[in-house]
C-alpha cells in the first residue's frame, strides 16, 4: 500500500470511531439528564417550567458535543488537512 491508501484508511477509520465515541458518550448523557428531570418532576410538580427550561439548555449543550464530533468526522472524510501534505510527498515536492 501507498501512503496515500493508508491516509484514507486511517481517516476513514478515525472518523468511524470520532462518530461512535462522540454519538455514545451524548446519547447516554442525555439519557441521564432525561431520567433526573423526570425524577426531579415528579417530586417537584410545581417547579416544571424552571426544570424543564434548564433540562432543554443542558439537552442542547450536550447534543453540541455530537455535532462537533460529526464536523470532525466529516472533516476527516471530506477535507481532510492530511491529503495536501502526501500529495506534495508523492510529487516529491
Amino acid at each position: 500500500m501507498d501512503n496515500m491508501t493508508l491516509i484514507a484508511i486511517a481517516s476513514i477509520i478515525t472518523a468511524g470511531l470520532t462518530m461512535a465515541i462522540g454519538g455514545i458518550g451524548p446519547a447516554l448523557g442525555e439519557g441521564r439528564a432525561v431520567a433526573s428531570a423526570l425524577s426531579s418532576l415528579a417530586q417537584q410538580p410545581d417547579s416544571a417550567s424552571t426544570i424543564t427550561r434548564t433540562l432543554f439548555v443542558g439537552l442542547a449543550m450536550i447534543e453540541s458535543i455530537a455535532i462537533y464530533c460529526f464536523v470532525v468526522s466529516m472533516i476527516l472524510i471530506f477535507a481532510n488537512p492530511f491529503w495536501s501534505q502526501a500529495v506534495a510527498i508523492a510529487a516529491g515536492v
